[in-house]
């Protein structure tokens, strides 16, 4: 059987490895770099850029902890970041990694080609590499993945703002930035260019920031953020971006803070007109599925604004066609790629699987990190579903104190019956800790069952003794 992959993402490849190892001829195409937008513009390069800034926090608290420096005696006195490195250890791991996974493409059976994909029928793909080429197999998946979604006001498409691709590349640390949208993607950035020394503002217009998160959590996390002095500004939809003129002939009382090139946004809040002005902005407002330019219609592949629309099989519209990963619209995350790449893998092949895309945790890597799986308590509530909460805190954990991390909490949302409905963790290494939650919550275990497995101790998973 011979099977098409367009784009090379962690859905693409991990599927174009498993259908190898199936025996399948595989021809993968990439108009990029291989690794798609987690590994070369998205979750491996803002992990460096988070680990560096969990390491220059922890040497700022050092003091705390007895740790001294030589130089003056003092932990913690005017150590800043050295952004040149940072950046180049972040180029030097996207590298490793990448070249991994050309290690892991190096199969005989798979054929990787660099070119844009346009899909000509069900069965049929043209490539220009770079010269037009047409490749046919039996069944073709459509990973194409994501693309920032626009700001669209006034001004929401000058040049000199940002994604994350942008903020990724910049060459120092803005003075000050302001972040609009709190999703995962802003919050992280705020948190890390916050330690980094930025002043960060970050404008939402929902109620609360990580929407779709637990509320409990989702105000813990907001108020740790404050508290390290980033302005987090809710219920808030911005109006328009400006540039300001160099001369420096505005007002406002934080202009003369930004530097000569500089924003002012200007945003409706609870009925009111207000304004911010920051050096760099990083536009955050969400990804939308990357359809452009498919082909799609070519071979009646049903799709619309919020994705290509599959089955649970992850199969289209067209029979011989199937979509995974970001470009279906649904769970934007590369791990939900991988899998529903196995689901549609196993469909082709006629095997039975026992994934469940509808249990998949989720992490935010700010400091302290968040995480959840399963249904949140307002969740239930919409859904008519009686359930009651349990919580335990990290500053009853013995690790935690140890590590002089105890902010944070797990919240667990329990059925009547006892069985674990949903897991919310605010606090330190909460996206490792989610996994044990995830795997409970597949497997329909209760509160019993989780109160009767025995944690290793000292340990941060102790907190999991409800």
């Amino acid at each position: 059987m011979k099977i098409i992959i367009i784009g090379a993402g962690p859905g693409g490849y991990e599927t174009a490895i498993e259908a190898a190892k199936r025996g399948m001829e595989v021809i993968l195409i990439e108009k990029g770099n291989v690794g798609g937008t987690c590994l070369n513009e998205g979750c491996i390069p803002t992990k460096v850029f988070c680990r560096s800034a969990e390491i220059l926090e922890e040497a700022r608290s050092a003091g705390e902890f007895g740790v001294c420096f030589r130089s003056d005696g003092m932990a913690g006195a005017d150590i800043l970041a050295d952004f040149g490195k940072i950046r180049q250890r972040k180029s030097e791991v996207v590298e490793q990694l990448r070249s991994g996974v050309h290690t892991l493409l190096d199969n005989r059976l798979i054929t990787l080609v660099h070119g844009r994909a346009v899909i000509k029928d069900a069965h049929t793909v043209t490539v220009d590499c770079p010269e037009s080429r047409d490749y046919t197999a039996d069944c073709i998946v459509v990973a194409s993945g994501s693309a920032a979604a626009a700001l669209h006001v006034p001004g929401g498409d000058l040049p000199g703002l940002a994604t994350s691709r942008e903020l990724l590349d910049i060459d120092h640390v803005p003075e000050s930035l302001c972040v609009i949208g709190a999703g995962v993607i802003g919050l992280e950035f705020a948190s890390v260019f916050n330690s980094f020394g930025s002043r960060v503002t970050v404008i939402e217009y929902c109620g609360q920031i990580l929407p779709r998160f637990d509320s409990d959590l989702a105000k813990r996390l907001k108020q740790s953020l404050s508290k390290r002095g980033i302005e987090i500004i809710t219920s808030a939809a911005v109006r328009s971006v400006s540039p300001l003129p160099a001369d420096g002939s505005v007002y406002g009382a934080d202009d003369g803070d930004a530097g000569p090139s500089a924003y002012r946004i200007v945003y409706d809040c609870k009925g009111k007109v207000a304004q911010t002005v920051a050096g760099k902005v990083l536009v955050a407002v969400g990804r939308r599925p990357a359809t452009d330019g498919l082909g799609l219609e070519n071979a009646g592949v049903e799709y619309g604004p919020k994705g290509i629309v599959v089955d649970e099989n992850m199969r289209t519209s067209c029979p011989s066609v199937y979509a995974i990963g970001d470009v279906t619209g649904k769970m934007m995350l590369a791990h939900v790629a991988v899998y529903q790449g196995l689901r549609a893998l196993n469909h082709i092949c006629g095997r039975k699987d026992n994934i469940n895309l509808s249990v998949v945790p989720s992490a935010v890597f700010t400091m302290p990190e968040a995480a959840a799986v399963g249904l949140t308590e307002d969740e239930c509530k919409e859904k008519g579903i009686a359930c009651r909460t349990m919580k335990s805190f990290f500053r009853s954990n013995g690790k935690a104190v140890a590590l002089g991390q105890t902010d944070g909490f797990v919240k667990t949302v329990v059925a009547e019956d006892g069985h674990i409905l949903g897991c919310h963790i605010f606090g330190p290494h909460a996206a490792d800790l989610i996994a044990e939650m995830a795997a409970f919550i597949g497997m329909g275990a209760t509160v019993e069952d989780l109160r009767s497995t025995i944690h290793a101790h000292p340990t941060l998973s102790e907190v999991f003794r409800i």
